[in-house]
């Protein structure tokens, strides 16, 4: 028997699947891809988490496009994160190219090319459904955790929260959050500080500093109401596909702040709302997180370990997290440790640095007897890369240098009427992007204080009142007091009588 068909053997073994699976191409064998030997992902464990990586132009994105595609058609929903603005074409099929033809007839499965169900979400004012939360919803941990405060901070933002709380005060956006902490520092302090404890003027203004940090990156954008409701991020259309929920974030690369919060107030809330699922037969939604590193750039030690919990926790939601970054080594350890499906494209070696980087992230992958993985992975073109994946019992597969199939749908953007008539077909859009600022802790805040003014003013007037009266009660008193004297009195106490009397006695003094 030849190599090529042991090889083949050995990859179709060790991609058997039973249930639903995706395929991602065919191994390939001393740079040639060994048709039919094809390298597949099962459904069942798409909720282990992913890596997507390589360097730039080395083809992830497509690698990303093409995953998000089959989960559609598998009737799985997918959130992409659109960080260079070129994945809204999946709404509009493939024009199709003899080079795609020729890939897929080395792969050994058809090319079809077809247009899938598409939401555009935004966070910023670009067009598309806008994503929004609350302060209150956040809640003083996480609110903690991605501004950065110190513990004594954290102590003072639970105790504005509370004191919310108990007084009914919604906290919706960024206003909100300023307002309590400006409350807090002057009208508020005395009160405060009697129910709670007493509040740090030097803290209050750290923290304000932060908020205002934080809303300098376009938080004010994305604190507030409509809260989003991720139960919408499970839609399916009338043929069962799973809807591609695609958010554009070309205009926030410079804000990684804003990203992070995002990201980490969309993981919580799924966490929290999802129900338990385990280990079923598909995913209940996956999650492509394109520019990974913007994340954990920016990410304190306490917020990258929340990402870390509920990276860990979040698969029994039924929900699996891809990672989309350049190198590996942008991902934390403790994250990269629950990947199941890694999907690395050509590293290039132009430093020492980088040799380093790519001996690395080769010892991240299974030995094989048919490639030398550091080697491989500075070797591999445009549109191929290493696969390693989990079986159906959570075995790691054989290590695949993998000719990867094309896109089915558009590798390029909508055009603007395109995307507009996508935009006029959302029912989402409708649901969320009208603006609502009801009264919440800014305005009672501000309608308690001027109450409080009031009182205090009409205080001091009625205090000035019974003063003004009082003196004129003693005025009164004295005219009343010398009007009552008796006729004798009168002329007694005169003043022409006392001094007739103070002549008479200095003469008969004299």
């Amino acid at each position: 028997m030849s190599d090529q068909n042991v090889f083949f053997d050995y990859i179709n073994e060790g991609y058997s699947t039973k249930g639903e699976s995706i395929t991602l191409g065919a191994a390939m064998l001393d740079g040639t891809a060994v048709t039919n030997a094809l390298v597949k992902v099962p459904l069942k464990t798409m909720n282990r988490h992913g890596l997507i990586a390589g360097a730039t132009g080395t083809g992830k994105t497509k690698t990303l496009q093409v995953l998000a595609e089959n989960l559609s058609d598998a009737g799985v929903p997918v959130l992409l994160m659109d960080m260079k603005g070129d994945l809204s074409g999946i709404a509009q099929p493939s024009p199709g190219h003899p080079k795609i033809d020729e890939r897929h007839e080395a792969i050994g499965i058809p090319f079809e090319a077809k247009n899938f169900p598409v939401e555009i979400l935004s966070l910023s004012q670009q067009n598309g459904v806008r994503l929004r939360a609350t302060v209150s919803e956040f809640g003083p941990v996480l609110i903690s955790r991605i501004l950065g405060v110190s513990e004594t901070q954290a102590g003072i933002i639970s105790i504005l929260f509370k004191y919310c709380d108990d007084n009914k005060l919604p906290l919706l956006d960024l206003k909100d959050f300023k307002k309590i902490l400006q409350y807090a520092m002057e009208e508020g302090k005395a009160e405060i500080a009697k129910e709670y404890g007493r509040i740090s003027p030097a803290s209050a203004g750290a923290i304000l500093r932060k908020i205002v940090e934080l809303e300098q990156q376009g938080g004010d954008l994305f604190f507030g109401e409509k809260s989003f409701d991720t139960d919408d991020l499970l839609r399916v259309d009338k043929n069962g596909r799973g809807y591609i929920n695609i958010v554009r974030l070309t205009d926030i690369q410079d804000r990684p702040k804003l990203f992070s919060t995002f990201m980490l107030c969309l993981l919580a809330e799924i966490y929290s709302s999802f129900p338990e699922q385990g280990d079923s037969g598909r995913p209940e939604l996956i999650i492509f997180i394109d520019e990974a590193h913007l994340i954990f750039k920016e990410a304190s030690d306490a917020l990258l370990d929340q990402i870390e919990a509920i990276v860990k926790l979040i698969r029994s939601k039924g929900v699996g997290l891809y990672f989309v970054t350049q190198n590996p080594t942008d991902v934390p350890d403790a994250v990269l440790s629950q990947l199941g499906l890694k999907v690395q494209h050509a590293l290039r070696a132009f430093t020492a640095k980088d040799r380093k980087a790519i001996k690395l992230t080769a010892e991240n992958y299974p030995l094989s007897d048919y490639y030398k993985t550091d080697e491989v992975l500075t070797s591999l073109g445009i549109g191929e890369a290493l696969v390693s994946a989990l079986n159906e019992k959570g075995i790691p597969t054989p290590l695949a240098a993998t000719l990867l199939r094309a896109p089915m749908s558009r590798m390029d953007v909508l055009e603007d009427d395109e995307l507009e008539d996508l935009l006029e077909g959302s029912k989402l859009i409708k649901k969320y992007n009208k603006e609502v600022d009801r009264e919440s802790a800014y305005e009672l805040l501000n309608e308690k204080i001027e109450k409080a003014n009031e009182e205090e003013a009409k205080e001091k007037a009625r205090k000035e009142r019974e003063s003004t009266k009082r003196s004129s009660s003693r005025r009164t008193s004295s005219r009343s007091r010398r009007s009552t004297r008796s006729p004798l009195e009168k002329v007694l106490t005169s003043p022409t009588v006392i001094r007739s009397v103070l002549g008479i006695l200095s003469k008969m003094i004299k």
